[in-house]
């Protein structure tokens, strides 16, 4: 079986610090897989917060998650707190990619990669659309 790989990008444009709940725990007695996804989620919406934008609104438009993929490297448990940095990628037509590093914040450990793929939407007229030129601007003149 071929192995998944999500390779780094050198820059990073934002940054989080999230605890581990408890309910993000699972029966083996750490983080839960869908856990990750959930706080994958909440560092997107921090990241889209400090432009002023949220998941339904990016200068007048939506985004909808169109796939995601997840490396699970270690393990953490509840009470850890995760470093989660998000990067912006591959901006194309109607979308891109983010691109995650989440760390274990007192150990440096590395507990998972991740990437989604998101597409702008237009919730009004049910269709995706293109990429908004401010979100365009924003990420792609920092070399994303």
């Amino acid at each position: 079986m071929a192995r998944l790989r999500i390779d780094l990008p050198p820059v990073f444009q934002f940054r989080t610090e999230l605890p581990v709940r408890i309910d993000d725990i699972n029966y083996g007695g750490h983080l839960g897989n869908d856990a990750v996804l959930s706080l994958l989620h909440e560092a997107r919406v921090q990241m889209l917060r400090v432009h002023g934008w949220s998941e339904l609104d990016v200068d007048g438009v939506g985004m909808i998650m169109s796939d995601a993929s997840i490396m699970y490297k270690s393990e953490a448990f509840q009470g850890d707190v995760l470093t989660i940095e998000v990067a912006v990628a591959d901006i194309a037509g109607s979308g891109f990619e983010l691109i995650y590093r989440v760390t274990n914040k007192s150990s440096g450990k590395e507990v998972a990669r991740a990437k989604t793929g998101l597409v702008f939407f237009n919730y009004v007229m049910r269709k995706v659309v293109p990429v908004p030129d401010q979100f365009r601007k924003q990420f792609e003149s920092r070399g994303s």
